[in-house]
């Protein structure tokens, strides 16, 4: 009997003592595994655990960022530790390991071999990190801990993922071997500095909403626009927000990209910069291709401005559009005079209905439905006008085009493109007294 209240007792003091352990437990942490060896970090910092594979390529990034990867709406960038720490990494065909980090106001994921439990501690148990401890760099330790046999290295993710000021002055791109990223100050309107390469992500993603909500294809020809656009439209976002979810959102993010002008009669002002990189002519023939007429407004626009700068030539305009509703209905617009531009007045007349075009400017201009996708029989170009079209086809396409350019191009001919586009090569200069075969102007 005696036995059994002495084991008894003892149970009872067992419970106590685990009782008095699990009250004095004020940290807890996950743990994981790294080449073999066992560590935790805070749970304070860990937003969830997750399985996935399939991250977007970052161009140009460390090599521990393994891409980007859309966590329900949210792109986060992916951090490989074992890549990071220089650890041995095996190889692994399935899904990764994540552990979701929430570092201030930033989420990461970050890739480990194996991802263990929950553990329990006081912080009082907590020794000093130590070399000996582990194969990575004492600075990202913020203690080790023995518990039931095992123990445990824990990570200062806060080390690991914020660059300190000192750190930041001695890295020229932001990121430095002491961490991966920095938050600017409170109330800092700057965009914040990133792990390398994860803006160029951001943008990315971005370009193939754009593409896929609008036919918006991102290349040398507006890729310039892209970075400005983008660094304007993402001051104040992140997460989600830095997502295109629907074709409104994406015309949102677009709208700058328009020409002065789109879709309706060409201002005086608008004209009158159109007309001054217009070069001298003594031709007698001046052939234009305006690529994407729509409904006619702005081929009528330059024509005016056509027959104004050069009154002694012949003017023929080929005006396409696939848009056969906006392009049948071209040849018979009609108007008010008060809705016209003054330099389209003297070529006008009026009508029953309204006032239109004189003969002479409906004459100088052929609209046709057509894609530009597919063959061109023209003659040889004075001008090409084609703003803001090219950026809205296939990057083949676009290629295609450009090359039908400098086929078509007379010596010292002119592509007016799009005030957000522009042409790279050889031939495309921007600059007027350059002594090339073809000259390009953005207006």
């Amino acid at each position: 009997m005696s036995a059994v209240v002495k084991d008894l007792a003892q149970v009872n003091a067992d419970l106590q003592e685990q009782k008095e352990k699990v009250e004095d437990v004020d940290f807890k942490m996950i743990t994981f595994s790294l080449a073999g060896k066992d560590y935790g970090v805070d749970i304070m910092n860990v937003k969830e655990i997750a399985k996935a594979d399939k991250f977007t390529f970052v161009p140009n990034a460390a090599t521990y960022i393994r891409g980007v990867y859309n966590l329900r709406g949210d792109i986060i960038p992916i951090i490989d530790l074992r890549l990071f720490f220089h650890l041995p990494v095996e190889t692994n065909e399935g899904l990764e390991n994540l552990l979701i980090l929430r570092i201030n106001d930033q989420v990461y994921g970050t890739i480990v071999d194996k991802i263990d439990k929950v553990v329990g501690i006081n912080h009082e148990a907590i020794q000093p990190p130590h070399p000996i401890f582990g194969d990575i760099n004492i600075k990202y330790i913020s203690g080790v801990v023995e518990k039931q046999g095992d123990l445990y290295i824990i990570l200062d993710v806060i080390r690991i993922f914020t660059v300190s000021d000192d750190d930041k002055k001695q890295s020229r791109s932001g990121v430095s071997d002491s961490g991966v990223y920095v938050p600017p100050p409170s109330g800092d309107s700057s965009q914040r500095d990133r792990v390398s390469g994860f803006a160029d992500s951001a943008i990315g993603f971005i370009q193939e909403s754009l593409e896929a909500l609008r036919r918006f294809v991102v290349t040398g020809i507006n890729e310039k626009w892209l970075q400005k656009r983008f660094s304007e439209w993402s001051v104040g976002r992140s997460g989600s927000a830095l997502q295109l979810r629907s074709a409104s959102e994406a015309d949102d993010f677009l709208s700058p990209f328009n020409s002065p002008c789109s879709g309706d009669f060409w201002s005086d002002s608008y004209a009158n910069a159109i007309s001054r990189i217009l070069p001298d002519s003594s031709s007698t023939i001046i052939n234009v291709w305006n690529i994407g007429c729509s409904k006619g407004y702005e081929t009528y626009s330059f024509a005016c401005i056509l027959r104004s700068r050069y009154p002694d030539a012949r003017i023929k305009i080929w005006a396409n559009d696939n848009d056969i509703m906006a392009v049948s209905g071209a040849p018979n617009i009609s108007f008010s005079l008060e809705e016209l531009p003054d330099y389209c007045r003297p070529y006008t007349v009026r009508g029953q209905s309204g006032y239109s075009f004189d003969q002479v400017i409906r004459d100088s201009i052929t609209f046709e439905f057509h894609d530009i996708t597919n063959e061109n029989p023209l003659p040889d170009l004075d001008i090409i006008l084609a703003r803001d079209v090219i950026s809205f086809l296939p990057e083949s396409d676009q290629a295609g085009i450009v090359s039908s350019f400098s086929e078509k191009l007379k010596n010292r001919g002119v592509v007016i493109m799009g005030r957000n586009e522009e042409l790279n090569g050889v031939i495309w200069q921007s600059i007027a007294d350059d002594p090339i075969s073809a000259y390009m102007y953005t207006v």
